[in-house]
């Protein structure tokens, strides 16, 4: 924890985590917004829908492989240079993928954008955990969660509308002004968390040595794991939206929003009551709620799809539960995975950060493709993530202080 703390942000806390959000937001936000525009891209572009496919998986990728960097470069050289560059970075792609003319053109900016996404998500943790004593962290982690499920709430819908009004290219338009928008933010109010005796010499060799470290430490994997394959289960029905919702459900591309409001109400339903028990509830109790409330809405998810056909009354609500037990965990987890490298925290969240996009990209670019088409498959496979994540908890929970 910087020792200059409490002079750094003298503004109310929901404000800070108001502005760690919206980092956290352009990640989700940039895939949530253009999903409703697949059909209409892939017809301007006459692209199949394998390649529109790898428009997901090249940004998760792309965000994926960058995080190992994010992190180590913010502990190098400090939390706000990091931050702008890649806010900087991801507007120019935004606009890049505005003026594409061609699939290949689109997907190469898509993991520019993913590259340049994650620096957001990683140093926003970093900065809280700079910051603030662990129940505070909490708290503040929680709050991020929370209004970090504003932005893929809201996401299709200004996707559909523009999509549905303008085109697909207005989409990316808009990233771009968020970008900007989000530049000016950060440039004017984010403050440097990273105290300078904290900094770390930027060295590539003992970079990869930390990583080695890091990453072959089975408390770390485990506990990396239970908070990353988990958000799958709900993810990858977001990933699979356009068929789940167009095709198996009969929604029209407008109205895909209603998946992303109920999910996005269990996330932030979730990360609320995981801040108002901070303190109150130990951490391990509070793990093991968030699972429990996940696994039996998975099998109950299963056991309606088996049972029935699939139906808009029914069908998205066991996603809006799952995401509930999610968010009233991953807090605690997040903070449990910085505290394994507490000198070198940026770098515990790049790995982290990086395991769990590895795993959407997996998900994104085999997974959904191969089970999107029956809410049977779906079913299992979301549950399938759970199950990795719970066995990763119940492994690591005794080994934990």
């Amino acid at each position: 924890m910087n020792p200059d703390a409490s002079t750094l942000w003298r503004r109310p806390r929901w404000a800070l985590a108001a502005l760690l959000a919206c980092l956290g937001m352009v990640g989700p936000f940039s895939i949530d917004t253009y999903l409703p525009a697949f059909s209409g891209i892939a017809a301007s572009l006459g692209a199949t829908p394998v390649q529109m496919q790898q428009t997901l998986s090249a940004y998760l990728f792309g965000f994926s492989v960058m995080n190992l960097f994010h992190g180590a470069l913010s502990d190098s050289f400090g939390r706000r240079p990091v931050v702008l560059w890649g806010v900087a970075m991801f507007t120019l792609a935004s606009a890049g993928c505005a003026l594409s003319q061609h699939i290949g053109v689109l997907i190469f900016f898509r993991a520019l954008q993913g590259v340049a996404a994650g620096a957001g998500i990683v140093v926003s943790r970093a900065v809280i955990r700079d910051m603030f004593p662990p129940a505070d962290a909490q708290r503040v982690m929680s709050q991020v969660t929370l209004y970090f499920g504003i932005a893929p709430a809201i996401a299709p819908l200004f996707g559909g509308f523009l999509f549905v009004h303008i085109s697909w290219h207005a989409i990316f338009w808009l990233l771009t002004a968020i970008g900007v928008a989000l530049w000016i933010a950060n440039y004017r109010l984010l403050p440097e968390s990273l105290h300078p005796s904290q900094r770390q010499p930027m060295n590539l060799r003992h970079l990869m040595r930390g990583y080695a470290e890091l990453g072959s430490s089975p408390r770390f994997l485990a506990l990396a794991l239970s908070s990353g394959v988990p958000f799958n289960g709900m993810f990858l029905y977001v990933l699979s939206a356009p068929v789940f919702l167009g095709e198996h459900l009969g929604l029209a591309p407008e109205r895909f929003f209603w998946l992303f409001l109920l999910t996005i109400a269990g996330i932030m339903g979730g990360a609320l009551l995981s801040g108002r028990l901070a303190g109150r509830v130990p951490p391990k109790r509070q793990i093991r709620h968030g699972f429990v409330i996940m696994g039996v809405v998975s099998l109950l998810n299963v056991g309606l799809n088996l049972a029935f056909e699939p139906n808009v009354w029914w069908a998205m609500w066991p996603i809006a539960i799952f995401s509930f037990g999610w968010a009233l965990m991953v807090p605690v987890v997040t903070l449990m995975v910085l505290d394994q490298a507490p000198e070198r925290r940026g770098m515990a969240s790049s790995l982290q950060a990086c395991i769990g996009s590895a795993s959407s990209g997996v998900v994104a670019g085999i997974v959904a493709p191969l089970v999107m088409h029956s809410t049977v498959a779906l079913a299992f496979a979301s549950m399938a993530m759970w199950a990795v994540g719970a066995i990763a908890w119940f492994w690591v929970r005794p080994k934990l202080g």
